[in-house]
């Protein structure tokens, strides 16, 4: 049989080919994933032939989006919605948002009376432990809000995604980032706002890398400092913290604040930089195969390069549920080679990857996203996307993600013909 080729583009601008291997078997759970939550943040699939110039209100494609959705809960991957990854603040408006919330909860629902799905994810599960809905102040369009005003957007929020049964996770709020001037305002607001909450909540910290409008979040631009309030706000009472998702790039901060959180809170890694030995587990806790960890030793995941590794991800958590970490590493460390790429600076315009990968493997018609932000990188930035996901495993179809690829370089005014490497 012949050997796959693909092409592709250096930032030189020269053409060059590498074979193309066919996709690993990475089996899909045939029970719930035990060692490790894990929820894939995932982003949301536009209408080819809609409106999604920059400004416009987002014209989504809710029935792709609903199916790629459908894939995360099919590996045992819980879903992570409405948050960055979905172009929260960079596209999706909040009447979409609160759409998109109501809409996956209802997938959720759905999914649990199908016996496949329901067969990866404990007995009893509910919709919270299939989705999980960002909450923020983002429906309110003004540019400061009194800290008031802020309390009462969040829990405005919080109640509609608690109606819909989905999980909630408390995302930064870039109106308190504006207006608060210590650390005491925001754990007054974070109390008031988790009063009001009927579940436990995820609490998110996102870093300036994905973010720039969140500098100095929780009251000082130090970490530690930052982290301190955090635990604060954790420790005034741990039963209505569900985990901790943080998002900063920093695996020493994350290492540091796990250690500190109270029992039944879990730290949910947002690390799309070193995800695998948070994951996994090194020089905090035993890794002998079948010997149990205790939560303070590892991060569970709440991760947006899930979203672009999904049946990788399962088999590496399905791996450590066999007793086998160094094969879980080995996973990871490959999807962790791919997601640093992704993520490249300016780490913001990661969403855009996500995209492509998703296009790639037969998950969304066109490579479009809501705000036009598909064009946020650059061929060669793609090309080495397309590269390392053919590299590290993670083209679910090679032969569809090569046609495609190769009809975008065509597009562009390439001619592959020129193209040196492997044979044609």
């Amino acid at each position: 049989m012949e050997t796959l080729q693909l092409t592709l583009l250096d930032d030189d601008g020269s053409l060059r080919r590498i074979a193309l291997d066919e996709a690993p078997a990475f089996a899909r759970p045939s029970g719930p994933l035990r060692s490790r939550v894990v929820f894939a943040a995932v982003h949301v699939v536009p209408r080819a032939d809609g409106d999604n110039t920059p400004g416009a209100p987002a014209d989504i494609d809710w029935d792709a989006t609903s199916a790629f959705r459908r894939t995360m809960w099919s590996r045992g991957l819980g879903v992570a919605d409405a948050m960055d990854t979905a172009q929260r603040n960079m596209g999706l408006d909040p009447s979409a948002t609160r759409e998109l919330i109501a809409r996956t909860a209802r997938g959720a629902r759905e999914a649990l009376t199908d016996p496949e799905i329901a067969a990866v994810f404990p007995e009893g599960a509910q919709v919270r432990d299939l989705v999980v809905a960002g909450v923020s102040t983002d429906q309110r369009s003004e540019h400061q809000l009194s800290l008031d005003e802020i309390v009462e957007a969040y829990i405005e929020q919080l109640q509609a995604t608690e109606a819909t049964g989905a999980g909630a996770v408390l995302m930064a709020s870039r109106h308190l980032a504006r207006v608060a001037t210590s650390a005491a305002e925001y754990e007054d607001v974070y109390r008031r706002v988790l009063e009001a909450a009927t579940e436990p909540v995820v609490l998110h910290w996102l870093g300036t890398a994905f973010d720039p409008q969140l500098e100095g979040y929780f009251g000082s631009t130090d970490t530690a400092a930052g982290a301190e309030t955090l635990l604060r706000i954790i420790a005034e009472d741990p039963t209505r913290i569900r985990g901790v998702k943080m998002s900063l790039l920093d695996d020493a901060a994350e290492i540091a604040v796990r250690e500190k959180l109270p029992a039944g809170v879990r730290m949910l890694t947002g690390d799309d930089f070193h995800f695998s030995h948070l994951i996994v587990g090194d020089g905090t806790g035993t890794t002998e195969p079948g010997a149990e960890q205790a939560p303070g030793e590892y991060s569970d995941a709440l991760l947006g390069a899930f979203a672009a590794t999904a049946p990788a991800a399962s088999a590496a958590v399905q791996a450590l549920d066999a007793g086998d970490p160094d094969e879980a590493r080995r996973i990871l460390d490959a999807s962790e080679e791919l997601g640093r790429h992704v993520f490249s600076a300016p780490t913001f315009h990661y969403k855009t990857g996500v995209a492509f990968l998703a296009w790639l493997n037969g998950h969304q018609q066109a490579f479009t996203m809501v705000g036009g932000m598909h064009s946020a990188r650059s061929l060669p930035h793609l090309s080495r996307t397309v590269e390392l996901a053919a590299t590290t495993g993670n083209l679910e179809d090679p032969a569809l993600a090569a046609e495609r690829w190769h009809a975008m370089l065509r597009l562009a005014g390439y001619d592959l013909e020129d193209a040196t490497g492997a044979s044609a």
